[in-house]
């Protein structure tokens, strides 16, 4: 027979180690939030078991409903930990239906129904942990393999618990006056460690793979707009083919050299970022805006027709011209030539169809600026109204 005390010694140990290696990661990647709240959680479950060790020997009454709160607040904090992680921010629906299930626990505890106050501790953390299962496995964007694991340790602690819940509920032990003691609570001393002790590494794999993709994201934007950059553009079209229906417009902020000599640098970085504004205000599903450097930008679209990319780019290039920067040589307003490369039926590269939309912006420049051309030469955008101080 398993010794219960040593179980439960285990499962502090093993917790500690795991608390201490997730606050030093902490330390090194302060941005890594949700790493502090497992650390956090997993803090407050070793202060559980080390109470619950303690009522074993000395079943306190006190002790009892500090225990099991403390089992409730651990798993509740690994919980918003998971909500962290995957971008779920209505926290309440965790925190509220907790707070009231300690506080209905702590009731029935002080009446001396300690036996419901273990069924109830043990019902609401089965809750969190198949809360954390689904969570992940429904808004999780990872790796699939990973959250599974993870969805899998999280259910099989939350049956571990379930099952010590049960048995009280089926011999009927509502008042026990001491730690319950049976083979639920002993399969879910050796679960729980196991469990947490897996989850605990997977949180650090999740950690490494979210700060490559952060990595990733970052070398591909670029910092002023916060457009995708080239390397971006190559990375989602780079192998890709271009069918009949999609298309490049490559823009060119007119005379921007001009616009930095005579209003600075900065003021040139504020033209660059409200035409970036302005291609956003147009971004929908399969329009992807990027900036190649200095002042030339591109917006790559899908399941777009010659006419309606066209009409989108000439949109933008005249919604462009109605922006006005304040300066302290007055307003500037600035325009924007664009050329359109189109795919093909026979499928075309992204080398091509941008070679092709090049070729058009040199012909909206030659044509006076201002103004989007395509390969059909469908004439100049709509011109904006005259700029008070035009670059």
């Amino acid at each position: 027979m398993l010794d219960f005390s040593s179980l439960l010694l285990a499962a502090a140990l093993s917790g500690t180690c795991l608390s201490v290696t997730m606050f030093a990661i902490w330390f090194t990647a302060p941005r890594a939030s949700f790493v502090l709240t497992v650390a956090c959680g997993i803090l407050v479950l070793v202060a559980h078991v080390i109470l619950f060790w303690q009522y074993t020997r000395d079943p306190d009454p006190v002790l009892c409903q500090t225990a099991l709160a403390l089992l409730s607040l651990g798993f509740l904090i690994i919980c918003l930990s998971a909500m962290q992680y995957l971008g779920v921010s209505d926290y309440g629906r965790a925190v509220v239906p907790t707070l009231c299930a300690m506080a209905v626990c702590a009731a029935v505890t002080f009446l001396g129904l300690d036996g419901i106050g273990f069924v109830i501790t043990y019902a609401t953390v089965t809750v969190l942990l198949s809360a954390i299962g689904a969570m992940f496995w429904i808004n999780g964007s990872h790796d699939r393999r990973i959250l599974l694991v993870v969805s899998f340790l999280g259910g099989t602690c939350a049956v571990s618990f379930a099952l010590c819940g049960m048995v009280l509920l089926g011999k009927g032990q509502w008042t026990l006056r001491a730690a319950p003691d049976n083979w639920a609570e002993r399969l879910n001393s050796v679960v729980a460690v196991a469990c947490m002790t897996g989850l605990g590494a997977l949180t650090l794999s999740l950690h490494h793979l979210q700060a490559q993709i952060e990595l990733k994201a970052e070398t591909m934007t670029d910092p002023l707009t916060g457009l995708m950059n080239r390397r971006g553009l190559t990375s989602l079209y780079g192998g890709r083919t271009f069918g009949p229906f999609m298309a490049i417009v490559m823009f060119d902020l007119d005379h921007f050299k001009r616009t930095n000599d005579v209003y600075g640098h900065p003021v040139g970085d504020q033209v660059l970022c409200r035409f970036a504004a302005v291609i956003n205000k147009y971004a929908r599903t399969g329009v992807d805006a990027f900036r190649l450097g200095g002042e030339e930008f591109v917006i790559v679209m899908s399941r777009m027709t010659e006419e309606r990319a066209y009409d989108l780019a000439s949109r933008i290039g005249v919604a462009f011209g109605t922006e006005v920067v304040p300066t302290p040589l007055g307003p500037l307003r600035s325009t924007v030539s664009g050329g359109i490369g189109f795919g093909g039926a026979d499928g075309r590269s992204l080398d091509d169809v941008l070679a092709e939309a090049d070729a058009a912006l040199y012909a909206a420049k030659r044509a006076g600026r201002n103004c989007v051309v395509s390969r059909k030469g469908m004439g100049k955008a709509e011109p904006v109204e005259p700029a008070l101080r035009s670059a």
